[in-house]
This record gives structure tokens, C-alpha cells and sequence, in this order.
């Protein structure tokens, strides 16, 4: 078959003799999609630089996981050897990889996820959940009341969730997704559904401008289904001012102020979640969330209208957004020990650090905070530089460590010292060894001391090191 989109309607007993080869195979991008490959009859291989939990979850559902990246990695282990249908790659992952440059001699289609979105998804009503911040928590709010209510659809969701894990191929027609702007991703997928949580510029090294990054999701309204809608956060200044220029005419808006469809009022925190008042078609509904943050309120906010229009009543959605216990490293409670309490945050971008400090803050007033913050890229850190004054003015400490390259080659003039300054916090410093950094806090960290870590990328290690190092150090010398 030469038209590789067309795998997707054949017959699910001919998918077997189908093969979709990933790599990076375990990025939290291409492992949802690996699993749903897996439960539509495909078969499934991949290549990626380490193993990790979810290779080892997709070897237990059937897929071939290789470590390392070599051409080889394309044959199966049949006799005689196969080559993949298609081979579906990270963005992460440089044209340079030999698996790609082996399939591309062989003529085999090399994709990303852009690519295949659209097909994985043709014919299902799309949810698709764009924005950028609240993706994660959004989407899987809105699974989880699909689920909790009886559904069963299909998902993709840009972490674990307890009881949903991060993806399924469903057995009905809605599929809600987490739809990524980076590399346009989403411009792949036509939503029945958009939801779009917030315009704030990220990615700079993709979307060069403020102006080029919200123009992507202009280009993704157009892609809404004639039948579909657009559901949007009238918090948002960006928003507001499409609605005011017409832009979103037809869509429903949910926020905290005065014209939108339905709104929050009388919001509380605390330490078990946040509750508010939902004011909708002129009634009030009592909501809590066992999640913190004025963020989570609009995102279960924009839940209930994507739910409410996959068909299921506000009044019979709203109790079950209590039960949500987050996602993994959203705010996640990773452990106490001697009234140490430890957090971990996936928030990296200035606005989301912002929120989520602001709301442990509103969640433990009286608790000693430190932020330890891993800045993301060099690219963003450059950009943004101006952005974190007084974002970290919740926390009483701030911890700045090296910063975390992703996919970018090292820039020595972009410093977690530079980035310490630019806070113009009080209790600011840098630290760029993780061991320096929990030998600093077994010290200084006293009862009622809370620690949060803010990092999309590898001081989520921190968590688990401070907790066994804090258990060790219990007797003998005060923590």
C-alpha cells in the first residue's frame, strides 16, 4: 500500500500484517500514540536513547523497544525480516538519526505527529485541548468525566493519570487530545471540539514572535469542524480581544469575569483543592476540586463544557470533579517527612511558575516555601529573562539550577546566576549540581518547610533524592 493514511481503514484483522515503527519511541509524545497503534491491530516497534517507564509499559502491551538508534531497528524479527509501513518520529529526533536516514533510501514515508494525528483520529469528534498553559490538567479533567461518567472514549493526554494511564483508542466516537502547538502539531487534527485555555508566547524557538505563535492557533480555528465549536477562556487578554474583533463569534467562553457563558464565583483555596460557585444559564452549582490553583478552576471550567457537549449535564458532571487527583508532576504531593512536605511541578514557562507558586502560597499560608526552579532551554530562558521579576515573590527561598538543554546546544552566556539575578528575589541563589543543592536544603529545611519543585525536565530527580536524604538525616543532625 502506498498511501499510507489508508492503513487506517482497513479491517482491524488486517492491521496485524501492519507495521508503524517510532523514534523516540518513549517521549511523552510518541508513547500515547504507540499505545493507541497497539489497540487499533497494528503492529509496533521503536527505537529511543533510554528506557523508562512507559517502554516498559509498551513492551507489556506487545510493541518491539529497542534501546539506542541504529539502522537495524527497522527489520522486525520475522522471517524474512520486514521492513515498518511507516516510520513516525519525535521532533526531538535530528534528520541526522540513522533510522531515519535508512528509511528514508528505503522510500518507507517518514512523519510526525502532525502527520498522523489526523488519520489516528479520522472519523471520531474531536476534543482537542490547545493553549499554552493547562493542556495536561485540562484533558485529563475532561477524560476523567467521560470515564467517571460511564463513557468510554478515546484520549491522549500528555502524562499518567491515575486510572487512565496516558492514552486509549476508546470504543466510542469522542477523542479528546492535549493538542501541542510545538512544531504545529495540532495544525494535524480537525477538533469537533477546540478548547483553548490561554495564549501566552512560548516555544521561541520555534514560533520566532509573539505575533507568529498565536497566528498557529489562528490557523487551528480554521481547522474546527463545520459542525464544531470553539470553547475559550475570556480571562485570557489575547481572547478577550479576539472576541471583541469577532474572531470567536460563535464560540463559548467560561472564566472569572462578568460576560462569559458560565463563571466562577466565590472562589475559596485551601489545602484539600479549591472550591467555587458556578454561575451557568442563571443557576449556581457548589464545585470542589481536590486541586489547587484560580488555573484549575478554569480548566475544570472549560471540562464542563467540553463534557456538557459530548452530551453529559453539568448537574451530573460537576460531583465527579472532586474525585480528580491531578497528573503526574502537576502540583503532584511527592511525599513529608518531619514535616518537610515536597511538590513537584512540571511548570517551567514564567506565568505558569507564577500560578503555581501563588497557589501553594493560598494552600499553606503559614509553610516556609523554597522554589527550586530548573529553567527550560536557553532559547526560552533568553526570551523570557525580563519575565521573571517577581514571579517567585510567593516562595520565601528560590533555588535556581543549570539549566535543562532539551534539544539545544549549550549557550555559556545564559546562566542559572543570570537567571537568580533577573528575579530580583530577596532569598535568591544559584546552585547547578543536584547534590549541592539537596546538601544546601538537608541543612536548612526545618519543620512546616515546604519544597517545590518547578522543572519540565530532569530536577524532577530531586523529589525522591530529598526524601531519602531527609529519612537518613532524621537523627543525628537537624534537618
Amino acid at each position: 500500500m502506498t498511501h499510507w493514511p489508508d492503513l487506517f481503514f482497513l479491517p482491524y484483522n488486517e492491521r496485524q500484517n501492519h507495521r508503524f515503527h517510532l523514534v523516540g519511541i518513549g517521549g511523552t509524545g510518541l508513547a500515547p500514540i504507540a499505545k493507541v497503534l497497539l489497540q487499533m491491530g497494528f503492529r509496533v516497534s521503536g527505537s529511543d536513547r533510554v528506557d523508562n517507564e512507559r517502554t516498559a509499559a509498551l513492551r507489556s502491551w506487545g510493541a518491539r523497544v529497542l534501546i539506542g538508534h541504529a539502522a537495524e531497528h527497522l527489520t522486525d524479527d520475522r522471517h524474512p525480516p520486514q521492513h515498518p509501513d511507516v516510520v513516525l518520529i519525535s521532533s526531538a529526533v535530528p534528520s541526522e538519526n540513522p533510522e531515519i536516514q535508512q528509511a528514508r533510501a528505503w522510500h518507507i514515508p517518514v512523519v510526525k505527529r502532525k502527520d498522523i494525528l489526523g488519520p489516528l483520529t479520522s472519523g471520531r469528534q474531536v476534543i482537542a485541548v490547545a493553549g499554552t498553559h493547562g493542556k495536561t490538567t485540562t484533558t485529563a479533567l475532561i477524560t476523567h468525566l467521560l470515564v467517571r461518567c460511564g463513557r468510554k472514549p478515546g484520549y491522549i493526554i500528555g502524562s499518567e493519570i491515575p486510572e487512565l494511564g496516558f492514552s486509549d483508542a476508546g470504543e466510542e466516537p469522542v477523542f479528546v487530545i492535549e493538542a501541542d502547538e510545538y512544531d504545529h502539531m495540532f495544525l494535524g487534527l480537525q477538533p469537533w471540539r477546540l478548547v483553548i485555555t490561554n495564549l501566552d508566547w512560548d516555544h521561541p524557538d520555534m514560533f520566532p514572535t509573539h505575533d507568529s505563535y498565536v497566528e498557529a492557533f489562528r490557523q487551528l480555528m480554521t481547522r474546527v469542524r463545520s459542525d464544531g465549536q470553539i470553547i475559550y477562556c475570556r480571562d485570557d487578554p489575547t481572547l478577550r480581544r479576539w472576541e471583541k474583533e469577532g474572531l470567536l463569534a460563535h464560540a463559548l467562553s467560561y472564566g472569572s469575569f462578568l460576560g462569559a457563558a458560565i463563571r466562577a464565583e466565590n472562589i475559596d483555596m485551601g489545602p484539600e483543592g479549591a472550591s467555587y460557585q458556578l454561575i451557568a444559564r442563571g443557576r449556581g452549582h457548589p464545585v470542589r476540586l481536590a486541586i489547587q490553583g484560580m488555573h484549575n478552576v478554569l480548566n475544570s471550567m472549560a471540562a464542563l463544557l467540553a463534557v456538557e457537549a459530548a452530551g453529559i449535564p453539568l448537574e451530573t458532571a460537576i460531583p465527579h470533579l472532586r474525585s480528580y487527583q491531578g497528573a503526574a508532576r502537576r502540583f503532584e504531593f511527592k511525599g513529608e517527612v518531619a514535616g518537610v512536605m515536597i511538590i513537584d511541578d512540571y511548570a517551567h514557562h514564567p506565568t505558569e511558575v507564577r500560578s503555581t507558586l501563588q497557589a501553594a502560597r493560598a494552600a499553606y499560608p503559614e509553610r516556609d516555601i523554597w522554589a527550586i526552579y530548573q529553567p527550560h532551554t536557553f532559547s526560552r530562558t533568553r526570551t523570557f529573562l525580563d519575565q521573571f521579576n517577581g514571579i517567585f515573590n510567593a516562595a520565601d527561598h528560590l533555588i535556581v539550577t543549570d539549566i535543562y538543554p532539551a534539544r539545544e546546544p549549550i549557550d555559556p552566556n545564559i546562566t542559572p546566576e543570570l537567571v537568580a539575578a533577573a528575579s530580583h528575589h530577596e532569598q535568591a541563589m544559584a546552585l547547578r549540581e543536584f547534590d549541592a543543592i539537596i546538601a544546601h536544603l538537608t541543612q536548612k529545611l526545618r519543620p512546616n518547610s515546604l519544597v517545590i519543585i518547578l522543572s519540565a525536565g530532569t530536577a524532577t530527580q530531586l523529589g525522591p533524592m530529598l526524601l531519602e536524604n531527609l529519612r537518613r538525616q532524621r537523627t543525628g543532625r537537624p534537618i
